[in-house]
């Protein structure tokens, strides 16, 4: 999938998992940090974000070790593959 294609599903499960706990929808873009900025998640809800992305790419781009990443983008260019 294309880096937009994966910024798309990854923004989707985003808003599930908010909604899900209740809180109010945000405007996302490449550049939204995922945690500590504009989008309502903890560490808990990063760490579910990451296993239901592995589970819908069939990818684990952790499985070496932990990836450092801040954005959407950044989160987006892990799984992309075109």
């Amino acid at each position: 999938m294309t880096h937009v294609q994966v910024k798309s599903v990854i923004e989707d499960v985003l808003r599930r998992i908010i909604a899900e706990r209740g809180g109010a929808p945000v405007t996302m873009t490449g550049d939204t940090a995922l945690l500590g900025g504009t989008v309502p998640i903890d560490s808990l809800d990063l760490a579910t974000l990451v296993v239901e992305l592995e589970g819908h790419f069939g990818i684990d781009p952790f499985k070496e070790g932990f990836i450092e990443f801040r954005t959407l983008d950044e989160l987006a260019a892990l799984y992309a593959t075109g």
